[in-house]
């Protein structure tokens, strides 16, 4: 893993969404409240609250493996309602102006766009909560593709970003995240690998495989090969 080696040039940028783009927790601490409190409400989970910690270790899973390990003592009925919950609690989150993204997102991304590299998002979220977040937060516009598990109904990210590249006759990209997925995707689909280490979600050997570290988005163009 090297912190500040120039990468080969891509065709492509590809970014996760949560814990990369988007401070997720600055949306989902509410959320996380709400939802339990709603499966009290409705008799579908009795217990405490989990900490909001254990939901935010699990951002980058598969939304049924971040319930089973959430609330592994929660029914399947439990777990299916708060997926709805969540989704609907988000949304409303977004709306009323919740959330933010890390610093200096939008700006990179409108300089990378500029610089004629095509922009993708792939992510294990749902399909409605990865376009919200990019439509709530104006970064929209600067993508060719916003592309999540939830609309594809991909396996793994590994499958995701494999169906991204067909899709566009890509042959070269990096794949940009803060987790082992993510370095699994791109390790796995030939791409090269920049580490988030800014992200406060997973353990720092998640992204043990990158070929490079940033610690805050604006030094993902020093990466670039110079002109």
């Amino acid at each position: 893993m090297h912190n500040n080696e120039r990468l080969p040039k891509p065709e492509a940028l590809i970014f996760d969404m949560d814990g990369t783009l988007f401070e997720t927790d600055t949306l989902l601490i509410g959320v996380h409240e709400r939802i339990f409190a709603t499966l009290r409400a409705e008799g579908l989970y009795m217990q405490p609250t989990p900490p909001v910690e254990k939901l935010l270790g699990c951002l980058g899973m598969l939304l049924e493996d971040i319930w089973r390990s959430v609330m592994p003592d929660g029914s399947e009925a439990a777990q299916r309602r708060a997926d709805e919950l969540m989704l609907e609690y988000e949304v409303e989150g977004l709306e009323q102006g919740q959330g933010e993204l890390y610093p200096h997102v939008a700006e990179t991304l409108a300089a990378l766009k500029a610089q004629g590299f095509k922009l993708f998002v792939a992510s294990n979220g749902l399909e409605r909560y990865v376009k919200e977040v990019a439509r709530y937060k104006g970064i929209a516009p600067f993508f060719d593709g916003l592309y999540s598990a939830g609309e594809y109904g991909t396996a793994s990210k590994v499958q995701l970003v494999e169906k991204l590249l067909k899709d566009h006759g890509i042959s070269s990209a990096w794949m940009i995240g803060d987790r082992s997925s993510d370095v699994e995707a791109g390790r796995k689909n030939g791409l090269q690998v920049v580490g988030c280490a800014y992200a406060v979600y997973g353990r720092k050997e998640e992204l043990n495989g990158a070929d490079a570290l940033i610690g805050d988005f604006r030094e993902l163009p020093a990466l670039l090969p110079e002109q």
